[in-house]
């Protein structure tokens, strides 16, 4: 049996921890009045061993409880009908009322011709429910094996927070056979398959059978991960020791330039530890991952500087996924780490035509109106309208030679076709791009203390409120503007920026009883399922994590 013949069966198998498997499904009594329907009902129930074109149930993935929604695709090509998509129904509201994650793996030809109407109608009850499954903040995947067409594909088998497929699966909407009725010629080679797709960002990554079980459990682990925040074992935490704050480094703008294009700085792969992360994307310049940092799951939104450095910059498509990271993270109530490391955006007739200014728009708007927490990291180079869209941030973190310009140096060419090392002054004819540590540039402010560890965070406490992100300076008494909203802070190695990016986030947690954002506009209804029954009470008035300065 080749992994294109797969049963639903042999999956649940591969997939689910040996024992925890329970069947949600009752029998399935219709008897069709049409003679040659109740016939090929009665072979397929003969040939596949079950009732109907899916199976649905609970069973743990590497431990986690969750439900799965299997199609059988040879049950009738897999197709829907009013019995099986009621039951696909069914399944996803428990899994809501119970807080379960959902796994779905379609095989299917889509709606059952032989129920007309009321069978095609199911695809909307199916898709309405897992709507609300996702609008309570549960996790909702999704597998897309050989074949997926028609209406399962146009509905429960695209609305995944994260998608996979079978490789050399055909994934499309029309079905060749239809095509090739309606048009009198095969459907072009290399178009529904997934490798295609996932090029074309529709489905995030390809997967094995045998890999899938591993990749959902890591997952299902990061999402649905319990407890507070924590610093690393051996780390120490200097926040609240009162010491005064530095400047950093006194190079020039243009060292600060070169530095960051140096072919040995670490980038977004080393910045993430490779065992607690989950990259959903990373065939672009823009990756987007699930990963650990001390113990709170992150939305990582990331720039990677070697795709860039090759030639692959930001183009509209890479930031919708950016912009889908944050649509993500939004639905689970996790916090956003953006990683800012670009010479600038793709400048071509291509990227005008493909909607760039728009793009870069609606990815700044999206993230100054998330309703979770969010940090920046300025890793390296910050180049343009690609650098803007992940900045806005409720904290700004930077590397003491991080810069941010509104055009690369070389005015508005591609700035990874510039040497590294070149000995250059800044053009007379252009503002410098502003460092972190320039008086001029209080969106970030003062550096830490040398690394490895977080010495102080340099910056004022301020209400959250609609306002935040657009008064964000103001004069003090002194004459020099300072930030008013978002968090500042530096550091000088990768590994004291890590740090610098856990303590962030044990200071914004999403906890509602541990973090200093209790009652902001966290979205409560996920949260508070979360800790429904949890022992904990609230913090009182005026607590904030142990060790900060505010």
């Amino acid at each position: 049996m080749t992994e294109h013949d797969a049963t639903a069966a042999s999956l649940l198998d591969i997939l689910v921890d040996r024992g925890t498997w329970e069947s949600w499904d009752t029998p399935v009594d219709t008897d069709p009045a049409d003679d040659d329907y109740r016939a090929s009902m009665i072979r397929a129930r003969e040939r596949t061993g079950t009732d109907e074109s899916v199976l649905t149930g609970r069973g743990r993935i590497g431990g986690v409880d969750t439900v799965l929604v299997v199609s059988e695709f040879g049950f009738l090509g897999g197709s829907i009908g009013h019995d099986a998509g009621r039951r696909v129904v069914v399944a996803i509201e428990q899994a809501t009322a119970g807080g379960l994650p959902v796994l779905a793996l379609p095989a299917s030809g889509g709606t059952r011709m032989q129920e007309g109407t009321a069978a095609f109608l199911q695809m909307v009850a199916i898709a309405g429910a897992v709507v609300a499954h996702k609008a309570a903040g549960l996790l909702y995947l999704v597998y897309l094996r050989h074949p997926t067409t028609g209406g399962v594909f146009a509905s429960w088998g695209s609305l995944g927070h994260i998608t996979w497929a079978q490789p050399s699966a055909l994934v499309g909407f029309l079905g060749p056979r239809v095509y090739e009725g309606l048009y009198g010629e095969p459907f072009p080679d290399g178009v529904q398959t997934a490798e295609n797709l996932c090029r074309r960002g529709l489905v995030d990554r390809v997967l094995a059978p045998e890999d899938l079980a591993p990749t959902v459990a890591r997952t299902l682990r990061l999402v649905t991960r319990g407890g507070g925040p924590r610093l690393p074992v051996g780390a120490t935490d200097h926040s609240g020791d009162g010491s005064a704050p530095t400047r950093a480094g006194s190079g020039s703008a243009w060292d600060a330039v070169v530095a960051t294009r140096a072919d040995n700085r670490p980038g977004l792969v080393e910045f993430l530890d490779e065992e607690e992360t989950i990259r959903i994307r990373e065939d672009g310049p823009i990756w987007l991952a699930l990963s650990d940092f001390s113990g709170r799951t992150a939305v990582v939104i990331g720039q990677d500087r070697r795709r860039q450095a090759a030639g692959e910059l930001i183009a509209p498509m890479d930031l919708r996924v950016a912009r889908r990271g944050m649509a993500l993270a939004a639905d689970l109530a996790l916090p956003v780490l953006t990683v800012i490391d670009t010479p600038g955006a793709e400048l071509s007739v291509a990227a005008e035509e493909g909607g760039l200014a728009t793009e870069i728009a609606r990815c700044t708007a999206d993230l100054i109106g998330l309703p979770v927490p969010t940090v920046s990291v300025l890793l390296g180079q910050g180049a343009g309208g690609a650098a803007l869209a992940l900045f806005p941030a409720d904290r700004r973190v930077a590397a003491t030679d991080g810069w941010l310009s509104p055009l690369p140096p070389e005015g508005p060419v591609s700035s990874s076709t510039a040497t590294p090392g070149t000995h250059r002054s800044w053009p007379t004819n252009r503002a410098s791009p502003q460092r972190h540590c320039s008086p001029t540039a209080p969106w970030i402010g003062w550096s830490t203390s040398p690394a490895p560890t977080v010495s102080r965070v340099c910056a004022q406490r301020s209400r959250r409120s609609s306002l935040a992100h657009r008064n964000l300076f103001q004069h003090s008494e002194h004459g020099r503007r300072t930030a008013v909203g978002p968090k500042r802070l530096l550091f000088r190695s990768l590994g004291s920026g890590v740090m610098v990016v856990c303590v962030l986030f044990r200071s914004l947690s999403p906890d509602p009883w541990t973090g200093p954002l209790h009652g902001s506009r966290l979205r409560s209804g996920a949260i508070a399922k979360r800790h429904e029954g949890s022992s904990a009470s609230a913090p009182s008035s005026g607590t904030t994590p142990t060790g900060f300065c505010w």
